[in-house]
């Protein structure tokens, strides 16, 4: 099926970066003709860039800009936490996507194959990314912008949070202590961030091996029971320990 076909076309480019035609065609397993027609239809909805014999995913403007250079740090680890990410997903329920890079992996694979959902975020990436999405209600939260990362934070995206419950949260983090003390680089950040994990009924932390035994300026909060890190392998035994002794449940990638 047609449907069928461009769904594994976008999860393939999605996993692999730029590919060229034959490529594609290889891994899907259709032919060099249907793949570019394919490809056309894609770019024409904004969902691919074609260039150079292949296609790769398209590239937000805007603010999204602004996140490229640190998306590409471990890139590849990060897009296989956030389609490990995306696979937690329950349609129609209500989640918050913070504002980290490896939580914008998730927002992409979200906008690759959409499940229908109340999405909510201070991210403006993440916001511009899911816009165009049917069947997602986004929701930005007001406040001052962090040109930093493109997110808002301050006292007005503090009080809405404050008036909001939701499923899941994800949240990327900025570092990892060996008590489990999670910190970021920015004391707004971390003050919503902190909030963020009372206003939610599951916590996710997204987070790839080099964030742990790190700690930053400011307290964000303590991982504890019930909390969910995805990781990938790289992540060693001692931290394995650690989390399974402060309760959280733990995903690994490869």
């Amino acid at each position: 099926m047609k449907f069928d076909r461009v769904t594994a076309i976008r999860t393939h480019l999605f996993t692999k970066g730029f590919s060229s035609v034959i490529e594609i065609a290889e891994a899907v397993g259709v032919s060099e003709p249907t793949v570019r027609r394919d490809l056309m239809e894609l770019e024409a909805a904004g969902v691919v860039t074609r260039s150079h014999g292949g296609a790769r995913i398209a590239e937000g403007s805007g603010a999204e800009v602004a996140f490229e250079a640190r998306e590409q740090i471990n890139l590849a680890p990060k897009r296989a936490i956030g389609e490990a990410a995306y696979q937690m997903l329950r349609a129609e329920t209500a989640v918050f996507l913070d504002a980290g890079t490896t939580v914008l992996q998730l927002a992409r694979r979200l906008r690759l194959n959409p499940v229908r959902l109340r999405v909510f975020t201070n991210c403006l990436a993440v916001a511009q990314l899911l816009m165009p999405v049917d069947g997602l209600t986004v929701t930005l939260l007001g406040g001052v912008l962090r040109p930093q990362n493109a997110s808002m934070v301050g006292m007005l995206a503090e009080e809405a949070l404050d008036k909001l419950w939701f499923d899941q949260l994800f949240l990327g983090v900025g570092a990892i202590a060996e008590n489990g003390e999670v910190s970021s680089a920015d004391d707004q950040e971390a003050r919503l961030n902190g909030r963020m994990l009372g206003r939610a009924a599951e916590v996710v932390v997204l987070a790839d091996a080099d964030k742990f035994g790190q700690r930053l300026t400011f307290r964000v909060g303590r991982l504890g029971v019930g909390v969910q890190v995805v990781t990938e392998a790289r992540l060693g035994a001692v931290w394995h320990e650690r989390l399974a002794d402060w309760g959280c449940g733990v995903q690994v990638v490869a």
